[in-house]
C-alpha cells in the first residue's frame, strides 16, 4: 500500500494555458486535450468558463453528453458583480448550465485591485466572494475559491487578504488556492506566507497553490508551498499560461513523485507524462521543448564521451533518474565529442553490435569527425547517421542511383496572387534521371520552389517501385549558413526532418550549394524511410 501524501493534480491548460500568446485551440483540440489528461489520470481539469465565449459553451456540452472517465471537469468564474444579486448574474446561470460538479471562483485578495480594479468598496468585495460561493453552494455546486493576486494581496494587507479567503470558507469553499498572479514572488517568500496564513486558518482546511513563472521560479514555488502543507498543485501540460507561462506540470508531478516521495498519479500512469507533453504540443501546434526537464527530447541524452561511457556501465552517473519512469528514453548523441562508447551505443540502438576492437567502429568514428569538421552535424539527424554506419559496414544497398538532375525556377511578378500584389510567384520545375533496379527513368516535376520540385520528381519516379513512399512526407526543413562572412559563397546546412504518420526522422546535407545540400537531405530522407519500411531489402549486401 502507498502510505505517501496524496497531492492533488489540477490542470488548467484549457483555460489558463489558452491564454499564451500564439496558442489557439479549437473544440475538437480541447476535447483530445481533455481525454488525454483523463487517461493519465489527472483528478481535476479545468475546461473554460462557460458564457465568456460560444466554444467554451460547446465543450461543455459535448463532456455532458460523452462525459470524462475519472477526471472532475471544472467550471471557472469570477464573484458576482459589484452592487448586484448573485441570482441576476446572467454569468453565474451559464456556469450552472455547464452541469459541473466544482466550480472555481476566483476573487479579489488585493485591496489595490478591489478600490482600483472592481471600483468597489473592500466590504462589498468579501460580499461578492461569499454571496457568490454560497449561491453556487446552494444550487449543489462544490467550490474550489482561487484567491488572486494572494501574495501581493497578503504582503500589503495581510488583514484583509486573511478576511477574503475566511469569507470564502465560512461561505462554503473547500479549497482555497494561493495564486501568485503576476508571479513576482520567489520561493522563499512563498513558503514563509504560506506557513504564516496556515497558522491564521481553521485545522484541515484544504489549501492549493497556483503560480505563474513571470520571475522563472513558478515550478519552484509551487514545491516551496507543497513542502509547507499545500495539498493541491495548479499548473499546465508544458508550462503554457499568459506572458511568462504557469508551473509546468511536466515539471512538478516528476518532482513532487519521484523526489519528493508525494503521490500524484499512478505509476502507470506516470509513464504516461512524455508522450501527453509530446501530444499536447502537437494539438497545440507548438513545437515541443526539447531541452524541457523530464520529458524534452535531450532531457536524457548523453554527447560526451566520457559521459557515454559511465552511462554505459551505470546510468545514476549521469542521470537522476531512471527516463523511462516518465516514459522518456536515454540517447546517445553522435557528435564530433563523440569516443568510441557514442558509436558502439548508437550502433546498438540501430539494431548493429559492433566489436570496440574491431578496427571498423574506429573508422566509423574517424568518419563522424571528418564529416562534422565539414559542417555535418549528425546529433540532429540520427537517420543520416545510420546510413553513414551502414556504408562503412557494407550493409547500405542503393536502392536507386541519381544520375543527375537539373531545376529551372521561373520568378515571375505577373502572377494571380493578388491584384497589385508585390508578390512573386515563385514556379520550379525539376527533371531527374534516376536508375531503379537496373532500369532509367527520366521524369519532370514542378513545385512551388527548388526543393519542392526535387522532391516531386524523385518521388514521380520511385513511387512505382517503392509504392511505400506515397506515405513520406516533409514536417520541417532548416537551413543554417555555417560560415557567414563568406557571403553567397558561404557553406549551408540542411536538416530536412521526415515522417511516415508512424516514425520521425532527419536527415541532413551539407554544400555550399543550398540546393546540393537540400538534394542530399531529401535523398536521404527517402532511403531512410525505405530502411524503415523494408529493412530486410534496404539493408541487403
Amino acid at each position: 500500500m502507498n502510505t505517501a501524501r496524496p497531492i492533488w493534480i489540477y490542470d488548467t491548460t484549457l483555460r489558463d494555458g489558452a491564454q499564451r500568446e500564439g496558442l489557439s485551440l479549437s473544440l475538437e483540440d480541447k476535447l483530445r486535450i481533455a481525454r488525454k489528461l483523463d487517461e493519465m489520470g489527472v483528478p481535476f481539469i479545468e475546461g473554460g468558463w462557460p458564457g465568456a465565449n460560444p466554444k467554451d459553451v460547446k465543450f461543455f456540452w459535448k463532456l455532458q453528453e460523452n462525459p470524462l472517465q475519472q477526471a472532475e471537469i471544472v467550471a471557472f468564474c469570477s464573484t458576482r458583480r459589484p452592487h448586484k444579486n448573485a441570482a441576476d448574474d446572467r454569468m453565474l446561470q451559464a456556469i450552472l448550465a455547464a452541469e459541473t460538479r466544482w466550480v472555481t471562483l476566483f476573487g479579489k485578495s488585493w485591496d489595490l485591485h478591489v478600490t482600483e480594479g472592481l471600483n468597489t468598496s473592500l466590504e462589498e468585495n468579501l460580499a461578492m466572494i461569499g454571496e457568490t460561493i454560497a449561491y453556487l453552494r446552494d444550487r449543489g455546486r462544490r467550490i474550489i475559491y482561487d484567491a488572486e493576486h494572494w501574495f501581493d494581496g497578503y504582503k500589503h494587507n495581510p488583514e484583509y487578504a486573511l478576511k477574503t479567503l475566511k469569507t470564502a470558507l465560512e461561505a462554503g469553499a473547500e479549497w482555497l488556492v494561493f495564486c501568485d498572479t503576476n508571479g513576482g514572488t520567489l520561493p522563499q517568500e512563498i513558503g514563509c506566507i504560506v506557513r504564516e496564513v496556515i497558522e491564521n486558518l481553521p485545522p484541515q482546511t484544504q489549501l492549493g497553490i497556483h503560480t505563474h513563472n513571470d520571475s522563472g521560479t513558478a515550478v519552484a514555488n509551487a514545491l516551496a508551498a507543497v513542502t509547507e502543507g499545500v495539498q493541491m498543485v495548479q499548473g499546465t501540460i508544458n508550462g503554457y499560461g499568459e506572458r511568462c507561462g504557469n508551473a509546468n506540470l511536466c515539471t512538478l508531478i516528476p518532482n513532487l513523485q519521484l523526489k519528493l516521495n508525494y503521490r500524484c498519479l499512478e505509476p502507470e500512469q506516470l509513464v504516461q507524462l512524455t508522450n501527453t507533453s509530446r501530444l499536447i504540443s502537437e494539438i497545440a501546434n507548438l513545437a515541443p521543448n526539447d531541452h524541457a526537464p523530464f520529458v524534452g527530447r535531450s532531457a536524457f541524452a548523453h554527447k560526451g564521451g566520457i559521459h557515454v561511457s559511465a552511462v554505459a556501465r551505470n546510468p545514476l552517473t549521469y542521470e537522476h533518474i531512471t527516463p523511462q519512469s516518465i516514459g522518456n528514453e536515454r540517447r546517445i548523441v553522435i557528435s564530433d565529442q563523440s569516443g568510441l562508447s557514442n558509436v558502439l551505443s548508437k550502433a546498438r540502438s540501430f539494431g548493429i553490435e559492433l566489436n570496440k576492437q574491431d578496427d571498423t567502429c574506429r573508422q566509423i568514428l574517424q568518419r563522424l569527425k571528418e564529416l562534422e569538421h565539414e559542417g555535418y552535424q549528425f546529433e540532429a539527424a540520427e537517420a543520416s547517421f545510420e546510413l553513414l554506419m551502414r556504408s562503412v559496414l557494407g550493409q547500405r544497398k542503393q536502392m536507386f542511383e541519381i544520375h543527375g538532375f537539373q531545376i529551372h525556377c521561373d520568378l515571375l511578378k505577373e502572377c494571380d496572387i493578388l491584384p497589385d500584389s508585390d508578390e512573386f510567384c515563385n514556379n520550379a520545375l525539376a527533371t531527374i534521371k534516376v536508375r531503379v533496379n537496373g532500369k532509367e527513368l527520366l521524369e519532370v516535376a514542378e513545385g512551388n520552389g527548388p526543393v519542392s520540385a526535387l522532391d516531386a520528381a524523385l518521388r514521380k519516379a520511385l513511387v512505382k517501385f517503392y509504392p511505400e513512399i506515397a506515405n513520406f512526407y516533409l514536417t520541417d526543413y532548416k537551413v543554417r549558413i555555417l560560415d557567414g562572412k563568406a557571403g553567397t559563397s558561404a557553406k549551408t546546412r540542411v536538416l530536412v526532418e521526415w515522417s511516415n504518420g508512424e516514425q520521425r526522422w532527419t536527415t541532413l546535407g551539407v554544400s555550399t550549394n543550398i540546393i546540393d545540400a537540400s538534394y542530399q537531405a531529401v535523398v536521404e530522407g527517402i532511403e531512410y524511410g525505405l530502411l524503415l519500411k523494408l529493412p530486410s531489402q534496404a539493408a541487403a549486401v
